[in-house]
């Protein structure tokens, strides 16, 4: 959702424009899922009361009730957010945080979009459910020391040092379909599985961040939530700006 929470990232690449969207940009392409979850909730949505809700209001309450069903947080979504008739491909490339960030790049990241060094900890909490290919991860359970062997060896069983990149291993080991803080737990532990998850826990300046999370579950859900909302209300389009799709995938 690189140009705020714009449903922009929705658009699909339309050949006979030469439009390139934000979903084959290199930290999207076969990552982002469930495109067809929102497709079918706006059908029923423009059959209910077509022209009303947008694709963006989908995307903000989804990933609420989304986080709830799995067990976490719940907070109230501010609706009116409008659609984006443009999507951004280079910015997708150059602004969406990398996997292989460290702190620091994390934290420049995430500040240009307005987000504290706290706040950035907490949405990177969202992490204890999803997971990750094998191509993004290899060189951290094979090269780097801030990892536990164990760990370390569980997860290569399913990552050979070559091929196979595209193999899936869980962002949280200790419960992947839970919304809980065993991500923190996780890094504590020296067992994130991606180099800028254990970034965050390195004997650098979000430790303490980290640990608190890992200690105080109920201290991560209310910081995770808050964040989600201010995230939730970047850049967005309101009143008569961008437009209210009939097809999420494609602009009016």
């Amino acid at each position: 959702m690189e140009q705020g929470c714009d449903a922009s990232v929705l658009l699909d690449d339309d050949d006979t424009s030469n439009f390139t969207g934000e979903k084959s940009a290199a930290p999207n392409a076969n990552s982002l899922r469930g495109f067809e979850v929102i497709d079918s909730i706006k059908s029923k949505l423009e059959t209910a009361c077509p022209g009303v809700v947008s694709c963006a209001d989908i995307l903000a309450v989804a990933a609420r009730d989304s986080v709830a069903t799995l067990g976490g947080p719940t907070w109230t979504v501010e609706l009116g957010r409008r659609d984006s008739t443009t999507a951004s491909f280079s910015n997708a490339n150059t602004d969406l945080a990398s996997p292989l960030m460290n702190l620091d790049e994390l934290i420049s990241v995430f500040s240009k979009k307005g987000f504290t060094e706290k706040e950035m900890v907490a949405l990177s909490g969202s992490h204890t459910t999803g997971k990750a290919r094998c191509l993004l991860f290899r060189n951290r359970i094979y090269n780097e020391t801030n990892i536990d062997s164990e760990f370390a060896k569980s997860i290569q069983s399913n990552c050979p040092s070559s091929g196979g990149g595209d193999n899936l291993s869980p962002l949280d080991d200790g419960s992947p379909v839970i919304f809980d803080n065993s991500y923190f737990k996780n890094l504590v532990n020296n067992k994130g599985l991606l180099h800028s998850d254990q970034a965050l826990f390195n004997g650098g300046s979000m430790d303490s961040q980290v640990a608190t999370y890992s200690e105080n579950p109920i201290t991560f859900y209310v910081d995770f939530a808050n964040a989600m909302v201010k995230m939730g209300n970047l850049s967005v389009l309101t009143g008569t700006d961008g437009e209210i799709r009939t097809n999420c995938r494609k602009v009016n």
